[in-house]
């Protein structure tokens, strides 16, 4: 079956869905995003996902473009048309399409588009089974990085930068050498005393929703969290590490920038969070 996309109130076949020339998220990265989980046919933690969307929509003054049980309904459509049980579904928002200009235009209609993918889950475990490779990179990014807009040019260049050198994921380093998030995910490792450490909420990261729930659930085991930042001599001398996201849930870090992280293999402590994930999580059948 053709994949299916929807695009502002059609659900199209995927080589015949498009947007306008002039759109603004086509123009000027106008535009923001959400990336959730599907599992089992489930969706997971949707509600995070829709309040993380709405924080960022207000932040650049987008207007919403339907309510949230709107936006569910869509989500769960789009998941079904496309017969996703295990993979991602993707959501973006625009300001919509106007006369290119800088300035924002009056009243425009935004772009909504939805499209879900699948993943293969065993693959996916087979990469945790082993753990990923980390390259470090300089942080060059707007100073906005905790709203998740589609402009995503740096996060590009270092995926491909870590690509080349044999790792994975790329994790940015700010200006004082410590470290901010991934290129795609956010960005942990366990101290030898058993702490772990990941950094803070503020304008250099994005607020990652599986970010959050993991947060819960090191409450929920009773694993001593602090929240500061950490520099990578402070990483590739940790216990563990590891990084979190929608795509890869808890995902073993056992090597940064060549240097083996706890031997080279993935903790135990992450591979119980990764187990337990989902025990605590959201989930919402589609």
């Amino acid at each position: 079956m053709a994949r299916i996309v929807y695009v502002n109130g059609r659900y199209l076949p995927y080589a015949e869905a498009g947007v306008h020339v002039e759109d603004r998220g086509f123009q000027f990265a106008d535009s923001v995003y959400e990336v959730c989980e599907v599992k089992s046919g489930a969706l997971i933690d949707t509600t995070r996902h829709l309040a993380r969307l709405d924080r960022s929509l207000a932040e650049l003054k987008i207007a919403k473009p339907m309510s949230d049980a709107a936006l569910r309904h869509v989500l769960a459509q789009i998941v079904r048309r496309n017969r996703v049980r295990d993979g991602l579904v993707y959501l973006q928002v625009t300001r919509g399409k106007a006369a290119r200009d800088f300035l924002f235009p009056g009243e425009t209609d935004p772009t909504l588009v939805a499209l879900a993918r699948p993943i293969d889950p065993y693959k996916v475990a087979a990469k945790a089974k082993s753990g990923i490779a980390v390259k470090t990179v300089p942080d060059p990014r707007w100073g906005r990085c905790d709203l998740k807009t589609v402009m995503l040019l740096p996060a590009a260049l270092a995926k491909e930068t870590a690509r080349e050198a044999g790792a994975q994921e790329a994790w940015f380093v700010d200006e004082k050498g410590f470290v901010t998030e991934g290129a795609s995910s956010n960005a942990w490792i366990v101290r030898p005393d058993g702490f772990v450490l990941t950094r803070p909420l503020d304008n250099r990261i994005l607020g990652g929703v599986t970010r959050a729930t993991l947060l819960d659930l090191l409450k929920a085991q009773g694993v001593p969290v602090e929240q500061r930042p950490f520099t990578v001599p402070e990483a590739q001398a940790a216990r563990e590490a590891f990084v979190t996201s929608a795509s890869a849930t808890v995902m073993p870090v056992v090597s940064i920038d060549g240097h083996k992280v706890a031997e080279g293999r993935p903790g135990d402590l992450t591979k119980r969070l990764r187990e337990k994930f989902h025990d605590l999580a959201e989930i919402t059948p589609v």
